[in-house]
């Protein structure tokens, strides 16, 4: 692709448009995500410098959820999250799908032991108070 084509409105770098359409808070860890291949486009797996079209499909996992978004529009610069919404679109079986599993993560916290850490002493004697209540 030559350079005139790069600055038509209709094609982007891939780690850039995912940077402005804040899935990553920089584009060197877009870049790492890319490299690591939890990024595909139209499922394929890429490279950063992957010039994306609109309605184009990026599979993406972040934190272990997936994402599946089909590119609308393109921004020259990060723009503010209400405005980053709007440049794509996302697939709502795949996004309940996340929903559900965020669900799933948060109930397995709250039945963890301990979720905030080590109790403290204080903590930890009326855990034993209670559980000698019990006892009896």
């Amino acid at each position: 692709m030559n350079k005139d084509s790069l600055n038509s409105a209709n094609v982007m770098r891939l780690d850039k448009w995912l940077w402005c359409a804040r899935f990553f808070k920089t584009r060197a860890l877009a870049q790492k995500h890319i490299e690591l291949g939890r990024v595909l486009v139209n499922g394929n797996k890429v490279k950063n410098s992957k010039i994306i079209q609109l309605g184009d499909i990026i599979d993406l996992t972040l934190n272990s959820l997936p994402y599946r978004i089909k590119v609308l529009r393109f921004n020259a610069m990060r723009r503010p999250a209400p405005e980053a919404r709007l440049l794509y679109a996302e697939d709502d079986t795949i996004a309940a799908k996340r929903a559900e599993q965020k669900a799933i993560n948060q109930a397995s916290q709250i039945s963890a032991a301990y979720p905030d850490g080590r109790p403290t002493k204080r903590d930890r004697r009326a855990l034993d108070k209670v559980k000698k209540q019990w006892q009896n």
